[in-house]
């Protein structure tokens, strides 16, 4: 049996039924920031209970076990959450903040108006229901309660968010993300914590924050401890961090900050430079007005009566977070009905904008455009994605903007293919390292490919011959490299470039050296007999002086990224290869590895 302190056995003797009058006394707020990844600025808090000791309990959750077990759980969840909105608005710029609260999804059945008496709490510390988050927990299967089901309904026409807690080690996560509408997945920190050297954690970490973002919600990533973690979670594409690396949970709201800059430094810089898809996206972007959830139903007639040829509208948070959209039809019957715009003014009536609200997939800027086309097609009936940069509402793209971009981007992807063989060319293999080098999922090999003594042989032959060994090298690598986890790129001339994820480096040097094997013995057949013989040719140096060269052969400089690793600078995968190019060309076989870390 674990110690306890006497004052705190002291407390335990109360009767249950003064369970809430004890804990009015003992327990404080503390709020732990919500951070954006991308830039460190606070997003919002999670509101956490302290004091809990004081009663005797060891966890917040122990607490809340008892006031279930003796009947007081409805009593005290009120009594924190009035007290913890108290606090938030008390914060400064509460307004564009999100408060994070857990709702235990016992007090279903428990009887009473829950939400009437959440909002009656809200008025009084003058808060929408729009700044506050419920945090639905894994702990407990409620799913297929009815009432549970209403709940969730009422909340989201109240307003108010909604986040899946401790996601990945509970009862029906997945379900909650399948049957009802979600703002917001919290990762539970199990699956966070050693992310940085566990691929397995980081392979159920990418998968979850795509199937997110496919279905319009947000990942928050908890238990952040480390810096490592954090440019990890980051790179993965979590939206939101919350753990001690960057901040801890206080009661001192004077220690809150607007913005964590340790966090825009943490790891290396981002991607700097846009991808193709990215700059086809903002071209085809349409930044149709919006309206907050906030505001008046007038607001949204105005928009329509004033273009008379949209549709719909983007529906914002009270922070400039997109919620959805708003189509005419739901509204159009109120618009004419005699008197269906008093009847929506009417406070008995009781039908804001958030009541009207239709998912939309959501996709950040910078998301590939084949995959914001897996996003639209993954919510049937979408009229359009809704764009966000750092969480922010940028604008739409409708799905004939969608489908102009990816017949764009494949317009322009042949246009870069190199006309001799048919390979990507250097803006594709950019793109190619930029994304490999932020997927630590896997092992990653970067093989620069550049054949020894081609300018006298093109000299020597004339460049029909050239152009024919460059034509063969393509074909081997085309022989050599099939799948999905492959890539192959020609540089330029005679400079190819091969990625490959996965696998190991003893594999994939059996293949390298198979391919030179086979393109040596393949390109002797494009000399003379008399070349071959002699193992040599004439030709003009650099300087213009006439000496021998060898035959030509390929040399191959390979880095090598574990899957430990994640980095963002392209310029260093580039400094890294033409540091062991060198050593590729002296070498014996023409085939050197090196890890990225060796090249530092």
């Amino acid at each position: 049996m674990s110690f306890r302190p006497a004052e705190m056995l002291v407390l335990r003797r109360f009767g249950d039924d003064q369970l809430v009058t004890l804990a009015k006394l003992a327990i404080e707020t503390a709020f732990q920031p919500v951070v954006e990844a991308a830039t460190g600025a606070t997003f919002g808090y999670e509101s956490l209970m302290r004091g809990y000791d004081r009663l005797g309990f060891q966890s917040p959750l122990e607490l809340l076990d008892k006031a279930y077990d003796v009947g007081q759980l409805l009593e005290l969840e009120q009594m924190v959450n009035s007290r913890a909105f108290a606090s938030f608005s008390g914060l400064p710029g509460y307004a564009q903040r999100m408060l994070f609260i857990n709702i235990d999804a016992r007090l279903i059945g428990t009887g009473g108006d829950i939400i009437e008496k959440l909002t009656y709490h809200l008025a009084k510390a003058n808060i929408r229901s729009s700044s506050i988050c419920f945090e639905l927990s894994e702990r407990f299967d409620n799913a297929q309660d009815p009432a549970f089901a209403d709940l969730i309904k009422k909340l989201r026409h109240s307003g108010f968010k909604l986040a899946i807690d401790d996601f990945g080690v509970g009862f029906n996560g997945l379900k909650l993300l399948c049957d009802f509408p979600t703002d917001y997945i919290k990762i539970d920190r199990h699956f966070v914590t050693g992310l940085d050297i566990t691929p397995r954690k980081r392979h159920i970490v990418k998968q979850i924050v795509q199937t997110a973002h496919m279905l319009g919600a947000r990942v928050i990533a908890e238990g952040v401890e480390t810096e490592a973690e954090f440019v990890i979670c980051r790179d993965l594409g979590c939206d939101l961090v919350q753990g001690y690396f960057i901040a801890r949970p206080t009661i001192n709201v004077g220690e809150l900050q607007d913005s964590y800059p340790h966090l825009e430094q943490a790891g290396s810089a981002r991607r700097q430079t846009a991808t193709l898809d990215s700059i086809l996206i903002r071209a085809q972007i349409q930044p149709l007005p919006a309206v907050r959830e906030n505001e008046d139903l007038d607001k949204v007639f105005e928009l329509f009566r004033k273009n008379p040829q949209q549709s719909f509208f983007p529906i914002l948070s009270a922070n400039g977070e997109p919620r959805g959209v708003l189509h005419e039809y739901h509204v159009k019957g109120m618009i004419y009905h005699p008197f269906g715009r008093d009847l929506l003014k009417n406070r008995i009536y009781q039908r804001g904008i958030a009541h009207f609200v239709t998912d939309a997939p959501i996709a950040d800027l910078d998301t590939p455009a084949e995959q914001m086309l897996k996003i639209f097609a993954g919510m049937d009936g979408s009229d359009c994605v809704i764009l966000t940069e750092n969480l922010r509402y940028a604008g739409v793209l409708s799905a004939s903007s969608l489908l102009k971009i990816i017949n764009e981007k494949q317009l322009k992807t042949a246009q870069d293919q190199n006309p001799l063989t048919g390979l990507p060319g250097n803006r594709s293999i950019r793109d190619y390292v930029q994304d490999a080098m932020r997927d630590g999922s896997e092992k990653r090999f970067f093989c620069y490919c550049d054949f020894d003594n081609f300018k006298p042989f093109n000299d020597h032959y004339g460049f029909q011959k050239g152009d024919l060994a460059i034509a063969l090298f393509a074909s081997l690598l085309r022989h050599h490299f099939v799948g999905e986890d492959k890539f192959l790129g020609h540089v330029g001339g005679d400079d190819f470039f091969v990625g490959v994820t996965g696998g190991t480096s003893a594999e994939l040097e059996k293949v390298l050296t198979s391919l030179l094997q086979g393109f040596a013995a393949s390109v002797r057949e494009l000399y003379t007999a008399e070349d071959r013989t002699a193992g040599t040719i004439r030709a003009h140096d650099r300087a213009g002086g006439e000496c021998q060269f060898p035959l030509m052969r390929c040399s191959i400089a390979v880095l090598e990224i574990s899957e430990d690793h994640v980095y963002s600078d392209v310029n260093r995968v580039s400094a890294s290869i033409a540091a062991i190019k060198a050593s590729a060309k002296a070498s014996a076989t023409g085939l050197v590895f090196k890890t990225l870390i060796e090249t530092a």
